[in-house]
């Protein structure tokens, strides 16, 4: 997934950035109310973890400001406040989920999932594409029952592209996937991880749509 995590502790906001990096996703971090809009102005995320206490700002005037405007993006708040009225208060602002500090990131991540899980209406279910099978929920793929070992990247990729298996996905949105903002891409990289994936999965595992992008296939 594609996170936005808004946190003005530079610390937590390092450590949010590298478990969630660890899972897999892509991760933008913003320390500021006015670095959140700029980023959830220009970018299509999946999730925001949402920080209330913010140096310019409160994160609930931002979060119903996403609502008001009709952005259904799913939003987890993350922050000291625990009294049940605060509580009360960003779920009716339009909160999907509310995490209290301190808190563990393995939960934190168990309930990214969960969210993602509500929002898309997707459970534990395998996807079947020939001899090649993906389990989201364990992220593992298999091959005529065999798993197959594949980077952090190459899931996210194969993850993406199997969710909506006769959609083209463009280079565009598989580079907005894999990476978040200041990383470095290289120019060829997503041929280089679809060429990867190819040689792990078998050739007819994703399909080249010329001139749009790609999109998922079949291992016969």
């Amino acid at each position: 997934m594609r996170l936005l995590a808004v946190e003005d502790e530079p610390d937590l906001a390092e450590a949010i950035g590298a478990c969630l990096r660890q899972a897999g996703h892509a991760v933008d971090l913003a320390l500021r109310l006015d670095d959140a809009e700029a980023a959830a102005a220009g970018t299509d995320y999946d999730l925001i973890l949402l920080d209330l206490h913010l140096p310019d700002g409160e994160g609930l005037d931002f979060l119903r400001r996403l609502r008001a405007g009709g952005r259904r993006v799913p939003v987890l708040i993350v922050t000291a406040r625990d009294r049940i009225t605060e509580r009360i208060a960003g779920l009716e602002a339009g909160a999907d989920d509310y995490l209290v500090k301190p808190y563990d990131l393995d939960e934190m991540r168990a309930r990214i999932l969960a969210i993602h899980r509500r929002a898309t209406g997707t459970v534990e279910v395998e996807r079947r594409f020939g001899r090649l099978c993906l389990l989201p929920e364990r992220r593992q793929v298999l091959l005529d029952g065999a798993p197959v070992h594949l980077t952090l990247r190459e899931w996210a990729l194969i993850e993406r592209l199997s969710r909506r298996p006769g959609i083209t996905v463009t280079r565009a949105q598989m580079e907005e996937t894999l990476y978040g903002f200041g990383d470095e891409i290289e120019s060829n990289a997503i041929e280089a991880h679809v060429s990867r994936l190819r040689a792990k999965l078998g050739r007819g595992a994703i399909v080249t749509q010329r001139g749009f992008g790609y999109r998922m296939g079949e291992v016969a």
